[in-house]
């Protein structure tokens, strides 16, 4: 867990100057101060949960200092609406002042009257709903009634910070975050788009020609479908043109001749039972009597698939329906598909992309191929996007230029995108192209353009703030490398920075608004 703090008083000098009075006697030619003209002391800690601002009067032996302690909690940056705060003081004897519930939203006001004069170890606990934490600010001194009159007032020197209120942090987005070291390599930023993996595009096209059926789902564009899911059904025309009358006699003629080689069947019966004829010839008068049957069927099929074609409508024939399924799992990203339509063999009536893998593709630059042994992985950057998308293996780099922009094809292979990536979607592929080493990292988004110089506010207590000009080096999983003055285990601005430096551009000091 790391710890930072900040903290002044504007009466250092004068101090220690009371501390010498209060023990070398003179008390009586003391002169007191309004507390209200000297600067109060500021403390500003950090913990993994929360952040403790806190300001207060010096401590005075039976005189009461009203402290007004600020805590953001960390994981929203908001202030704290409910809980108990505490003030103790552990030393010879151990004291402990507390506030049931904060004043305002994020500031609980306690009033501390130490009891007797000394050394002290201070800490503040914080007990809310979901929250507990406690913070340690060391030694204090509480001083004597003679040394607390003794207290000058000293102009607070202007150090240069820019001012930023608690009220103005909470209301806005805001957040910072501790400037840390990590592992980073050296990369190659280029351009690049999402495209269907290979095997994972397909067009299903009609095998003949007839009309669509009109009684199955419909399957829009964006629509998911599962491998071997019906699509489509095609009603074929029927081969024989479209004469009914034709057909009609057809049948009529097969029904006919039907009849007749029942009737010699039965003819055959009799005189084969009867010793007039062959058994050889009962055997023919039944098949021609079959043969008859299921020329009586193919006639009534082909009128009935007729009808079929002109209507592209009912739940009869489905025995003479092709059935179009989806060759692959995924989205269908076209469909020509139009219920009661007449189509030609190989029209193209859906077109389907899987998305259970997809492959970045991006132009990688000539200059670029004699490093490429030295890959080390890549991430997608996509506008919008919080952070950058690490894509799982590299599929292939492309070995033939493209002549004009002296390019060639590197596609990596990306798992189970985002439903918010779309094939077709253009991003950026960060390219690692060394080993990685140690460097002094920053989230992407501390970082401010300011005419020109990269630089970052730095957090230096609750409610002030430093400029700091930064180079900017290798990039990765949201972090950026920085050269400059600034130190791992600082805090940095990384919502709301382009807030601070407005603010310090501003002349006006905002007003005070805390409860004291």
């Amino acid at each position: 867990m790391s710890i930072m703090s900040r903290t002044s008083i504007g009466g250092g000098g004068a101090l220690s100057a009371c501390l010498a009075l209060a023990c070398g006697g003179g008390a009586g030619a003391i002169e007191a101060v309004d507390a209200e003209e000297i600067p109060p002391v500021v403390e500003t800690r950090w913990t993994g949960r929360s952040e403790l601002f806190m300001e207060y009067p010096p401590l005075v032996e039976g005189g009461t200092s009203r402290f007004a302690i600020h805590f953001t909690d960390l994981s929203t940056f908001e202030p704290l609406r409910a809980g108990r705060a505490e003030v103790r003081l552990a030393g010879g004897g151990e004291e402990a002042f507390t506030v049931d519930a904060p004043g305002r939203p994020g500031i609980f006001g306690i009033d501390v009257a130490p009891s007797r004069a000394g050394r002290y170890r201070l800490a503040v606990i914080l007990d809310a709903p979901g929250l507990a934490d406690r913070h340690d600010l060391g030694e204090v001194t509480v001083l004597t009634p003679a040394a607390g009159a003794a207290l000058s007032a000293v102009e607070e020197e202007d150090d240069g910070s820019i001012p930023f209120l608690k009220e103005q942090q909470w209301n806005l987005d805001f957040a910072t975050a501790e400037v840390g070291k990590r592992q980073i390599a050296e990369s190659l930023l280029i351009a690049a788009e999402i495209e269907p993996r290979t095997g994972g595009r397909a067009d299903v096209t009609t095998p003949v020609a007839g009309r669509l059926a009109d009684d199955l789902p419909a399957h829009p564009v964006g629509s998911r479908v599962a491998r071997g899911e019906p699509l489509a059904e095609i009603i074929p025309h029927s081969g024989h043109g479209e004469d009914r009358p034709a057909l009609e006699l057809a049948v009529a003629e097969a029904r006919n001749a039907l009849e007749l080689e029942r009737a010699e069947r039965s003819r055959a019966d009799r005189l084969v039972v009867a010793g007039a004829l062959p058994e050889r010839r009962r055997l023919e008068a039944r098949v021609a009597e079959q043969t008859a049957e299921a020329r009586l069927a193919a006639a009534e099929a082909h009128l009935a698939q007729l009808d079929l074609t002109r209507t592209g409508e009912g739940e009869g024939g489905r025995d003479t329906r092709f059935v179009l399924r989806a060759p692959i799992s995924g989205v269908v990203a076209a469909s020509d598909a139009t219920p009661g339509a007449s189509v030609d063999a190989g029209a193209r009536l859906f077109r389907l992309i899987a998305l259970d893998r997809v492959h970045v593709v991006g132009a990688l630059p000539e200059a670029a191929l004699a490093r490429i042994d030295e890959l080390a992985g890549a991430e997608l950057e996509v506008p919008g996007f919080g952070a950058p998308i690490a894509l799982d293996r590299l599929v292939s780099v492309g070995r033939v230029l493209e002549p004009e922009a002296r390019t060639v094809p590197i596609i990596y292979e990306l798992r189970d995108p985002d439903r918010r990536l779309a094939v077709g979607q253009a991003g950026s592929l960060r390219i690692f192209a060394s080993a990685a080493t140690d460097a002094v990292t920053v989230p992407e988004s501390a970082v401010v353009d300011d005419a020109g110089q990269p630089v970052v506010f730095v957090q230096v207590g609750g409610e002030s703030f430093e400029r700091r000009p930064v180079r900017l080096g290798n990039r990765e999983a949201g972090q950026v490398q920085i050269a400059g003055d600034v130190a791992p285990g600082e805090r940095v601005v990384v919502r709301g920075a382009p807030l601070i430096r407005l603010a310090a551009l501003s002349p006006q000091v905002p007003a005070h608004g805390h409860t004291h």
